[in-house]
């Protein structure tokens, strides 16, 4: 199975929220994608738990929230109560990661690890086994319409090939500056979510924009199969 498409809210119009949402959701999407932040742990403040729920009445997709807080401990619980079906924390602010990863397992979510394109991959040697995914920041976090820094294609890589030598399932998740031009090369890095932003409710047709994305990712993993 290719990757799949996640498109980011922080993107949408929130005037229309729902109809956007429902659009990425007619164009393929496999998850909605939702970008928590607190102004301090990044420069800019978002939407929490109010928005979740309000994403969740909407779609019958899997909520993904990538928390970019301080003290996520505080929270995991309200966003699982508010309908996240996965949750990530940053492994730069998660103090006491494995009891954070339990703590959102314990709440009913999958548990994600999230790694700024700085964090090198050490940092999740004795925590990989527990994480359900990893999250790579292609784009330092705050901002959407960001590009992409290429060399974290090669960290997801390198990751790819950490999951698969230890016989592990967990998922590989890249977020920022996915446009329809590289999505082919984040795919092909082995990475199994690729959110997608300002290319999917910055084009204006979410529903064509996201179905491009999908048509791409799915071409080149019949490619793959061909092979």
């Amino acid at each position: 199975m290719g990757a799949v498409i996640a498109p980011s809210i922080l993107s949408a119009d929130f005037s229309r929220l729902g109809a956007d949402i429902k659009d990425a959701e007619a164009g393929g999407a496999a998850l909605i994608h939702v970008d928590v932040m607190d102004g301090h742990f990044v420069p800019n403040l978002t939407v929490g738990p109010a928005v979740t729920r309000a994403v969740r009445k909407v779609t019958q997709l899997p909520v993904d929230c990538h928390l970019m807080i301080e003290n996520p401990d505080h929270y995991v619980a309200e966003f699982a109560e508010a309908g996240a079906d996965m949750i990530s924390v940053h492994v730069e602010v998660a103090r006491h990661l494995e009891r954070t990863l339990q703590a959102i397992k314990d709440a009913g979510a999958k548990a994600g690890v999230v790694l700024n394109p700085a964090t090198p991959l050490e940092s999740l040697s004795e925590i990989l086994p527990v994480a359900d995914f990893v999250l790579l920041m292609s784009v330092n976090p705050g901002f959407g319409g960001q590009k992409l820094i290429p060399w974290v294609l090669d960290k997801a890589l390198r990751l790819r090939q950490s999951i698969d030598r230890m016989g592990l399932s967990t998922r590989i998740e890249i977020d920022g500056g996915v446009t329809l031009d590289n999505v082919e090369q984040v795919a092909a890095a082995g990475v199994d979510i690729i959110v997608a932003g300002s290319a999917v409710f910055g084009s204006g047709d979410a529903r064509g924009a996201t179905s491009a994305l999908v048509r791409k990712v799915a071409a080149l993993a019949e490619q793959g199969r061909r092979a």
